[in-house]
This record gives C-alpha cells, sequence and structure tokens, in this order.
C-alpha cells in the first residue's frame, strides 16, 4: 500500500470494485481494502445481472479485481478495524496494524445474515435454504417450497415465491400469526400454514433424490425441497464508530443499515456508501450500479475541491503580482 490515496475502499464485492473502477477510470488514487467475506460465496452463480447470467460469484469478483488493476487501482486483502478523522481526510486501520490515508472514503462492507438457530439451517444456506425469490427463484421453480416465517416480510416472502411454485407452505414459527389480511391473502393464493415451533431441517431420501424434512417440536415432518427464509440483516459498519457513523434500523424492519441519501453521501462528509451496507435488500446489480454512482459524485466532490483550491491560489498569485 501507498501511505495515501484519493479515496479507500472498504469492501470489495460488486459495489466496491464498481466504485473503485470508475475512481481509477478517473484517474484518482484508489486503494480497495477487502477482508475476503463475500456475503454471496456459497451461491453457485449469480443471476439477474445481464451478459453475466451464472456467473459463479468468485469468478465474476476476479474479474472485477483484475479489471481494477487494469486501471492503476490497487487492491489488498485485510480488514479494516478503525476509520478516524484527520485534516485533511481519513487514517484507516487494519487488523494487521497497519494504515493509510485517504481523501474520501466509499464503505462497502456489505452486511451480515443473522440466521434463526435452527439445525439443519446454516449448513445449507445458499443451497436449498434460500432467501431471495430474484436471486433463486428460478432454480426452485415448480418445487415444494417452505417459507420459515423471521419477521415482518416473511409473508410477503412467501407471496413472491408463489409466482414460482404452487406448491408453497408457510411456516410461522416462533413468530407472530398472520394476521386477518395476510392469512386471506395466503389463503387465496393457496399457501397452507403449518403451525408450530420448527426444531430441525433434515435431509430426507425419497425416490429419486433428496429434500428436506422441517421437522417440528410435535414431532412432525414436513417434505420441502426448499426453505426460504428472511434473515436479519445486518451491516458491517463497527469501524466507523468513531465518526459518529452507526447502523440505525431499516424502515422496512428487515435489520440494519448505514443510512444515505440517492447517490450514496452519508450525513459525515467525505464518507459515501454503496451495496448492502445501505440498501439491505441490493442485489449484485444494483449494489454494482450504486457503486459505480458513488464513485463519479466521489471524483466529482474532488475536482470541485481542487477547482476551489487552483482558483485560491491563483488568486494569491494574482494578487503578488499586482502588488509587485
Amino acid at each position: 500500500m501507498n501511505s495515501s490515496y484519493d479515496a479507500v475502499v472498504i469492501g470489495g464485492g460488486s459495489a466496491g470494485l464498481s466504485g473503485a473502477l470508475m475512481l481509477a477510470r478517473s484517474r484518482r488514487s484508489v486503494l480497495v481494502i477487502d477482508a475476503g467475506r463475500p456475503r454471496n460465496a456459497p451461491a453457485e452463480g449469480v443471476h439477474g445481472l445481464l451478459g453475466r447470467e451464472g456467473t459463479p460469484p468468485g469468478e465474476l469478483l476476479e474479474r472485477g479485481r483484475a479489471e481494477v488493476v487494469g486501471y492503476g487501482g490497487q487492491v489488498v486483502t485485510g480488514e479494516v478495524t478503525a476509520v478516524h478523522a484527520q485534516k485533511p481526510g481519513f487514517v484507516v486501520t487494519l487488523a494487521d496494524g497497519s494504515s493509510v490515508a485517504a481523501r474520501r472514503l466509499l464503505v462497502t462492507a456489505g452486511l451480515v445474515d443473522e440466521l434463526p438457530d435452527v439445525p439443519g439451517l446454516r449448513e445449507r444456506w445458499g443451497g436449498d435454504v434460500l432467501h431471495c425469490p430474484y436471486c433463486h427463484g428460478w432454480e426452485v421453480r415448480d418445487r415444494a417450497i417452505g417459507v420459515l416465517a423471521t419477521g415482518p416480510m416473511s409473508v410477503h416472502q412467501a407471496l413472491l415465491l408463489r409466482q414460482w411454485s404452487q406448491d408453497v407452505t408457510y411456516f410461522p414459527h416462533t413468530g407472530a400469526e398472520p394476521d386477518a389480511e395476510q392469512a386471506e391473502q395466503l389463503a387465496a393464493r393457496g399457501i397452507r400454514i403449518v403451525r408450530g415451533e420448527v426444531t430441525a431441517l433434515e435431509p430426507l431420501e425419497i425416490i429419486g433424490g433428496r429434500t428436506l424434512g422441517v421437522r417440528l417440536a410435535d414431532g412432525r415432518s414436513i417434505s420441502r425441497e426448499a426453505v426460504a427464509v428472511a434473515p436479519r440483516m445486518v451491516a458491517r459498519a463497527g469501524f466507523l464508530t468513531d465518526l459518529g457513523l452507526r447502523a440505525v434500523d431499516h424502515q422496512s424492519g428487515m435489520g440494519q443499515h448505514i443510512p444515505a441519501d440517492a447517490v450514496g453521501r452519508t450525513e459525515v462528509p467525505g464518507v459515501w456508501v454503496a451495496g448492502n451496507v445501505t440498501d439491505l435488500s441490493a442485489q449484485v446489480h444494483t449494489a454494482a450500479a450504486q457503486g459505480a454512482v458513488a464513485g463519479a459524485q466521489i471524483n466529482a466532490e474532488l475536482v470541485a475541491e481542487e477547482t476551489r483550491d487552483a482558483v485560491a491560489e491563483h488568486r494569491a498569485q494574482g494578487a503578488v503580482s499586482s502588488g509587485a
């Protein structure tokens, strides 16, 4: 790493690499610091990304890193532990004790999925246990799908998945029962409600393959081929505490995020965010677009700053010439 950069990007997913690419192509010195824990690592492929449909997540990131480096950007593996303000800009500290200065920050560290404590669920996450209908709905089309309720968006998730399959079962689990309107919606769409605490997801052997058994506390096991879960999503943003930036509850009830305006500008001057750290439901293509927008805005802000400085220097030189 160099000692300082125009911009440091914290997080090397689609949002961070896209922002870094925009900055590098703007002839900015840019460093991407990536902890190497992409949220979509368990998925077999990225879906809904025009021109890259089905690309394995790791391959997509490899391409992105190569593109950033190709334009002069730098990408390093490391974990950011703290960020402090200084004049001008910021100091970013890594877990190995090293630090680097930045005029601007683009935070794209993503989020952590907090999953229900149900045995057998976590190890199947990203496979036959899924969360996003638009990411995985096609892959489980016409299959028997279960929806394990975890919060206020679970009924909505079940109604969405009904678009991909006629066989959807809703498990309220330990959460609140659907209200009267929600129950009517589920019934109208032919979505069965199976009440009782879910105690485990178990592999079942069936003729011609394998499926999942949703085990209930009363001993019943409901066979499903895929189970959808809406995790609580929490932004990775603890390292921003010293700047006064903290993750807050999202209005949807889905988790916590760092608020920002439409182009990624936070309430702390010089700090920008993009991707899942601010938009909990952003898919890969959405996050990449947000990163590109934030990168362009950062460059524009730096240009404006440099222009003000140049004008001030120009005026000072003019004053000296006039005095001479």
